[in-house]
């Protein structure tokens, strides 16, 4: 059949509540008219439908290297892997969980994560060009300047009155070895049961994931940092949230005398820079450690100290 046949039959069959069926049709209409992101997007609405995620997220990738704009892959994607509240929405509530003492925050941009601080927790904010263009809660503080410069430069513990970090969120710049000495530096300076969350760290697909900027959506490659930690600290507890848009990463089990990263930092920057985004694509959820958004599981998580 050719593929317009295909795609009449696959469309049909997936109306009438067959995804399977469709499946194989739309599949083949996709391979035979390989320029058409509407195919592609079809095949992966079946796919979607009949229960294979991994596969949908492979032709709504199609479809959007074909269509980059093309709106319907864009929200079926973000719907395969992400569901539930938004991010803001769960740092909120794992502040008013938590109820950490010291918060330092990479990344602040405008300022709305930092302002879910809760009332007695002291927070240090750290962005090279922050756009704070309202008030902040009390106890907390931007220093404007790379994170590099800052761990190099400041007594972070001095400037948190001598406390440990309870509670970081890593969401600066978009690039692995960024996320990576970020972690590193912050790491150091927690204690057994702090957390460490990681932002963007699930991408949707290779182009938003690229190292350049060339979207408006963009999540950049701090998903290769879930993959390093899962493969040289199994010492930690990772569970990437599923949480709108791009995931959360709880990182905890911390050990601020663990030496390994700093001492590899160039061998593991060099071996996962490598990596090809690809290693996502059989099954992405399982590769980063996605788990339910559901605060209830969450909250036993957080709440578990041996967690």
């Amino acid at each position: 059949m050719c593929a317009g046949t295909l795609f009449s039959c696959g469309s049909a069959l997936l109306d009438a509540g067959h995804p399977g069926l469709a499946l194989w049709h739309l599949s083949r209409a996709a391979q035979l008219q390989s320029s058409d992101a509407g195919y592609a997007y079809a095949a992966a609405l079946a796919a979607s439908q009949a229960g294979d995620r991994n596969q949908a997220a492979r032709f709504c990738e199609v479809a959007l290297e074909l269509e980059p704009g093309l709106d319907a892959a864009h929200a079926l994607l973000g719907g395969l892997f992400m569901h539930g509240e938004g991010y803001l929405e769960l740092l909120q509530r794992l502040h008013r969980h938590l109820r950490p003492r010291s918060y330092v925050e990479i990344g602040v941009e405008e300022g709305r994560t930092l302002r879910l601080v809760e009332p007695g927790t002291i927070a240090l904010g750290v962005d090279p060009k922050p756009l704070v263009a309202s008030p902040l809660p009390q106890g907390v503080r931007v220093f404007a300047e790379t994170s590099d410069s800052f761990f190099a430069t400041h007594d972070v513990r001095a400037e948190l009155g001598g406390l440990a970090v309870d509670l970081a969120l890593i969401d600066g710049m978009h690039l692995f070895e960024y996320a990576l000495r970020d972690f590193i530096n912050v790491e150091r300076l927690c204690g057994p049961e702090s957390t460490i969350l990681i932002h963007d760290c699930f991408p949707y697909s290779r182009l938003t994931a690229q190292r350049e900027h060339v979207t408006a959506f963009w999540t950049g490659d701090v998903w290769r940092l879930v993959v390093l930690l899962k493969k040289y600290r199994p010492d930690l507890a990772i569970h990437t949230i599923a949480t709108p848009p791009t995931g959360l990463c709880m990182v905890r089990r911390l050990d601020p005398a663990s030496c390994f990263l700093q001492e590899n930092l160039e061998r593991i920057c060099a071996e996962f820079l490598a990596l090809d985004y690809g290693f996502l694509q059989k099954d992405r959820a399982a590769e980063l450690n996605l788990f339910p958004n559901d605060w209830e599981k969450i909250r036993a998580l957080v709440s578990d100290a041996a967690s």
